[in-house]
């Protein structure tokens, strides 16, 4: 399964390429959200494309972004404080009398001061780096639909929660950032058919064995050792992926947009790099197609999916 993707994590990409417009609403949601404290996850390079606002819609947005960077300075800075005298105390603990209570204290301060300043750094920086536009499932990250004839972009958790089921099926079901292309029309019948989207990545992450990584069983006496491979195109593509989306709805609970990557048998390279599935890029010609499915006409869809780009993916061990 794709349990991480490098997403082109600003909406930008699908205004360009498919003169798609976004859904502001959901992103002053999402944004309004995060700055309310509420734990609400997305890639770094989302908040990009509103850094420089041009209209009074994503003035707003970024006025939840500086609200939500200014709390968490507060918070983080707080932290600093709290574990530079804890780090003082224990050091001074040290030079009366040595312990392995006070040094254990002095690992831990020194440790928490270290991840601190690394996440104030990444909260204040504004150069991005690849790692900032990487998903996991959980996040929220940029999904383009078909509204009313309309292309549209909305931020969608990566981890779909079928309308109709009840909210639990996070937990019960963890593994449904995934849709798999052979429970199209089980599990995930109230998805395909009728709600599809596309999200465009540059690559995504699995999770694999060493051993089968190096084309070999495991000695006697091994451990399987799992590593993260990243799989990229060759050529360097970006990769339009089929999706399906859900609006949850509940009572008394926030709606929920989120979305599930459809994935099938792996080309013979991802295969042989010791993963047994894959995602399955749209060719663009197809993308308004598959965007407006008729759900008494599945083979349409399934066609699209046959129909897909087959680049050779390229493999390392991920950073």
């Amino acid at each position: 399964m794709c349990y991480s993707a490098q997403v082109q994590a600003s909406y930008e990409t699908y205004v360009r390429r498919f003169g798609a417009h976004i859904s502001i609403y959901e992103f002053v949601q999402l944004f309004g959200f995060k700055a309310g404290g509420r734990k609400v996850k997305y890639p770094k390079a989302m908040e990009a494309p509103f850094l420089h606002p041009k209209t009074d819609q994503e003035r707003e947005v970024k006025t939840l972004i500086d609200e939500y960077h200014a709390t968490e300075n507060t918070r983080l800075q707080q932290e600093l404080f709290t574990q530079r005298k804890r780090l003082a105390d224990a050091e001074r603990k040290l030079q009366e009398k040595p312990t392995k209570a006070a040094l254990e204290s002095a690992r831990i301060a020194g440790s928490k001061i270290e991840q601190a300043l690394r996440w104030i750094e990444d909260l204040n920086r504004t150069d991005l780096k690849p790692r900032d536009s990487r998903i996991f499932p959980g996040y929220f990250c940029p999904v383009m639909v078909m509204e009313e004839g309309e292309l549209v972009v909305k931020p969608m958790r990566y981890q779909c929660r079928p309308a109709g089921k009840p909210a639990f099926y996070d937990t019960k079901y963890p593994g449904t950032f995934n849709a798999r292309r052979d429970n199209l029309e089980g599990f995930w019948k109230g998805q395909f058919g009728h709600t599809h989207g596309v999200m465009a990545i540059d690559a995504f992450y699995e999770n694999v064995n060493r051993h089968r990584v190096e084309g070999r069983e495991l000695e006697a006496g091994e451990e399987p050792e799992n590593v993260i491979l990243e799989f990229r195109p060759e050529g360097g593509e970006v990769m339009y992926i089929a999706c399906l989306w859900s609006h949850w709805t509940g009572k008394g609970e926030d709606d929920l947009l989120s979305v599930a990557a459809i994935t099938d048998e792996p080309p013979p390279e991802v295969s042989a790099a010791g993963h047994d599935r894959c995602v399955i890029p749209i060719k663009p010609e197809n993308i308004a197609a598959w965007l407006h499915p008729d759900p008494k006409n599945l083979a349409a869809s399934y066609a699209i999916l046959d129909d897909r780009e087959r680049p050779y993916y390229e493999h390392r061990l991920a950073a």
